[in-house]
C-alpha cells in the first residue's frame, strides 16, 4: 500500500484550538527552547515537546515529555520534528481567525524523538493531589537555583539537575520523578482542583489531566 503524501499544512477546527497550541508552544519554549514533534494521522494532531532529558551517557536525569492532542478539521498526514521557534514564528504571523498552520519544512534531529512512549497499554495507578505536584515542582525549581553556583560548568549543572529532578515525589505509592511534576507545572497542565491521573507502561510513567499529559522515563544508569 502506498503511503499518503506528507501534508504541508494543518487545518484546525477553530481559532481557539490555534490559541491553545500557541500557549503550549510558548510554555514549552520558556522551559526548554528546543524542538517539537508533530504527528498527525487523520483528524488528530499529537504534539510532543521535551522538558528534560539526559545530556550525556549515564546521566540520572529522566526524560520528561509534554504531550497535547488537538482536533483537526481536515485529515492530515504529518510526522516531523521541527524547531519550536519555527512553529512559534508561524503561529505569530497567523490572524486571530486563521486556522491553517503551515508545517515548517526544515527539520531538526533530536535524540528524544527516537524513544517516544507507547500510545496504548497504559495501566491506571490512581491519582494525585494537584497541590502535591505543584509543591514538588516549586521545591525542585528552588533547589536547582540554590544548588547550582554562578557560572557553573555543564557537568555541575547536569549533576544537580539529575539529582533533583530524577528523585521520586515523596509519599506516593508509584514512582513518579520530580521532573514530571516540573513538566506538569511548567506547561500549565495543573487545572484547579482536578486530580492528575497516574498511569504506567513499562519504564514510562504518565501524569494526565484535561489539559495534557506529561510522560517520564527514568534512565538506566550505567
Amino acid at each position: 500500500m502506498v503511503s499518503p503524501p506528507e501534508s504541508t499544512e494543518l487545518i484546525f477546527t477553530d481559532p481557539l484550538v490555534v490559541a491553545d497550541l500557541r500557549t503550549f508552544i510558548a510554555r514549552a519554549r520558556a522551559a526548554e527552547d528546543g524542538a517539537v514533534r508533530l504527528q498527525a494521522t487523520g483528524t488528530v494532531l499529537a504534539t510532543y515537546i521535551c522538558i528534560l532529558r539526559p545530556r550525556i551517557l549515564g546521566e540520572a536525569i529522566p526524560t520528561v515529555l509534554g504531550l497535547r492532542t488537538m482536533p483537526l478539521a481536515a485529515p492530515a498526514n504529518v510526522d516531523t520534528t521541527v524547531a519550536l521557534a519555527s512553529v512559534s514564528d508561524r503561529l505569530a504571523r497567523m490572524a486571530d481567525d486563521d486556522v491553517v498552520l503551515q508545517v515548517p519544512p526544515t527539520t531538526v534531529t533530536e535524540s528524544w524523538t527516537g524513544v517516544l512512549p507507547p500510545r496504548s497499554g497504559w495501566e491506571p495507578r490512581g491519582d494525585l493531589s494537584a497541590e502535591l505536584v505543584e509543591t514538588a515542582a516549586r521545591n525542585g525549581i528552588r533547589e536547582v537555583a540554590e544548588t547550582v553556583p554562578n557560572n557553573p560548568g555543564a557537568l555541575i549543572v547536569n549533576s544537580a539537575r539529575g539529582a533533583i529532578w530524577g528523585r521520586s515525589i515523596e509519599d506516593l505509592a508509584v514512582e513518579v520523578p520530580a521532573g514530571a511534576a516540573f513538566g506538569a507545572f511548567a506547561l500549565g497542565f495543573l487545572a484547579g482542583e482536578e486530580r492528575p491521573l497516574v498511569l504506567t507502561n513499562g519504564r514510562w510513567t504518565r501524569i494526565s489531566t484535561s489539559r495534557g499529559h506529561v510522560l517520564s522515563r527514568i534512565p538506566t544508569v550505567i
